[in-house]
């Protein structure tokens, strides 16, 4: 992980000098792990920022809270760990200034994720001083995925298998959605604790599935993004499953989401859960090198049409170390689509406010097409009780 992640900061120094930008600050956890290797677990959300500042040309600089600074130090390929208190002269913004250097004729950020308390003491403390986006360029290199990477989002697709075939059997009339999150979160974190040891940088990766289960069945399928309640399961109950917060490992991202129905489903719900499966097996056939990234949106929205249901806003989205990265599989993404490139790619329609049809699964684009990340039959699932 860590010579990736110094290999990527090479690239992205010599991208610099290419462009002629001297100095950029990364403030997003994603960013700073996919370049430096390590993340914290406070954050910005606590007012503590950690920072990775990159020069064009000198070695990078790290920027994180004294009383998390062991860990970094240990977790991080980086040298020039720099810290700063919660009290006294020993602030951030010292710390930042004195890795942006004397008089900066321009500050590279961010622009779209930068915190608030960051961005704000920047405009104070260097009035005039031209902002710019690095975004667009990190965001270039990030498109495209390692063997490494492609490895280790396998690794989190069979995590995630774990975690769909421990919902699946906790579902019964009777059984309370919280009971599945649980056993969701626990058969993930059990199946990501085989792919680690605790020797080296695997001692900073916990195997533990966090984040609130999404969950919607009954009558508020349709909620999207709907968390998972004490509500009792009753026969023909469909439930859904969104796995696109949880199912991570060593923070690669991916998608993933199913669909079951209790006992029985109606010929309604069939038609409509079957109408998403078969538009998410067209968007994933059509996916190869060379094609645009909406041309994969395109083979959905035709089977949506054929059936006589709207279309949704996108068919997939760009997966790695953050949630939502470029591109995505919308309409108007002219992106080409090229090898080494993961996607989440959904099937899903609400008709009616209740009933609902999702599927989703996330791949890696091959030279010859496309390769599954993560493996769940993609059929009309209902339980057996």
């Amino acid at each position: 992980m860590l010579d990736e992640a110094k290999f990527r900061t090479l690239a992205l120094q010599s991208r610099m000098r290419d462009l002629g930008i001297q100095r950029a600050v990364f403030t997003d956890e994603s960013s700073i792990a996919y370049l430096a290797g390590f993340w914290g677990y406070l954050g910005i959300e606590f007012g503590r920022p950690s920072m990775l500042v990159v020069d064009a040309e000198d070695a990078p600089i790290v920027i994180t809270p004294l009383m998390e600074s062991e860990m970094v130090s240990a977790m991080t390929w980086v040298d020039d760990v720099r810290v700063w208190e919660d009290m006294g002269q020993r602030t951030w913004g010292r710390a930042l200034a004195g890795a942006l250097g004397d008089n900066p004729g321009e500050i590279w950020l961010e622009r779209c994720s930068i915190p608030a308390i960051v961005r704000n003491h920047l405009d104070e403390t260097y009035m005039g001083v031209p902002i710019k986006d690095i975004s667009p360029v990190l965001g270039a290199m990030r498109m495209i995925k390692s063997p490494f990477e492609i490895q280790v989002m396998k690794e989190a697709g069979q995590i995630a298998g774990a975690m769909m075939t421990a919902a699946h059997g906790s579902l019964r009339e009777g059984a309370q959605e919280y009971e599945s999150a649980l056993a969701v979160i626990d058969a993930g974190s059990r199946k990501a604790a085989t792919f680690l040891t605790d020797k080296g940088w695997d001692r900073f990766v916990s195997p533990m599935i966090h984040n609130l289960q999404i969950l919607q069945s009954g009558e508020d399928t349709s909620m999207v993004h709907r968390r998972a309640s004490v509500r009792h399961y009753q026969r023909a109950d469909p439930v859904y499953f969104c796995f696109c917060n949880m199912a991570q490992f060593k923070q690669y991202k991916l998608g993933f989401d199913r669909m079951f129905h209790i006992g029985e489903v109606s010929d309604q719900a069939a038609r409509v859960q079957q109408a998403a499966i078969d538009a998410q097996l067209a968007a994933i056939a059509a996916i190869r090198p060379g094609i645009q990234a909406q041309d994969v949106a395109a083979a959905a929205n035709e089977v949506y049409a054929e059936r006589g249901y709207q279309t949704g806003y996108r068919t997939g989205r760009s997966i790695g170390v953050a949630y939502l990265e470029a591109p995505e599989l919308k309409t108007g993404d002219t992106t080409v689509l090229q090898p080494g490139m993961t996607f989440a790619v959904d099937g899903g329609i609400s008709i009616d406010g209740v009933t609902a049809g999702r599927i989703g699964d996330s791949i890696v684009v091959t030279e010859t097409g496309y390769e599954y990340i993560t493996n769940y039959p993609r059929t009309l699932l209902v339980t057996e009780n």
